[in-house]
């Protein structure tokens, strides 16, 4: 049976696994500028909250973002990315223009081959944009939190998305 998720109402299709806690944390490479690609490789072994948003553009992921750039200050030892298929310039300019704290908010484009998608189960093929899922890793690089947004246009749970982080 197809996964899915609805966008105002109107179902989409959804490409890959439907992960669950306790599940290892797929690895995938993305881009964190037009030229540099960023391996989640980099990061394994610490705490991080992967924050995917459809598009920075949009009022929701705006939001979600800026949200979770307010609420990472009260967890120093958890590395916060957000991640959409954005392109890396327009990821950047609007944490410029919202002062997102970059060197703690990366902000990384699954754009180039949508390997993060595929490989999170967040890819809605007939938009070519992730959908909205918040998953937090542990030390063990393991899923602590997992969270699919079954409407795209709603915020995720962020009361359980924190409490889950500040458990790590």
């Amino acid at each position: 049976m197809a996964r899915t998720c609805t966008l105002k109402g109107n179902p989409l299709d959804l490409e890959g696994p439907e992960l669950k806690v306790g599940d290892k944390a797929p690895l995938a490479t993305l881009k964190k500028s037009l030229v540099d690609d960023f391996n989640l490789a980099e990061v394994a072994g610490k705490p991080r909250v992967y924050s995917v948003v459809p598009s920075l553009d949009t009022p929701v992921c705006a939001e979600q973002t800026k949200r979770f750039n307010k609420e990472m200050a009260a967890l120093p030892n958890v590395a916060f990315f957000t991640i959409s298929c954005d392109l890396p310039v327009a990821m950047n300019r609007f944490c410029g223009a919202e002062g997102i704290n970059t060197e703690r908010m990366k902000t990384l484009s699954d754009h180039k081959d949508t390997a993060f998608g595929k490989a999170y189960g967040v890819l809605i093929p007939k938009l070519r944009v992730l959908s909205r899922a918040v998953f937090v890793v542990g030390t063990d690089d393991k899923l602590r939190y997992v969270e699919y947004v079954p409407e795209v246009a709603s915020h995720p749970n962020y009361d359980a998305v924190l409490a889950a982080a500040k458990s790590l």
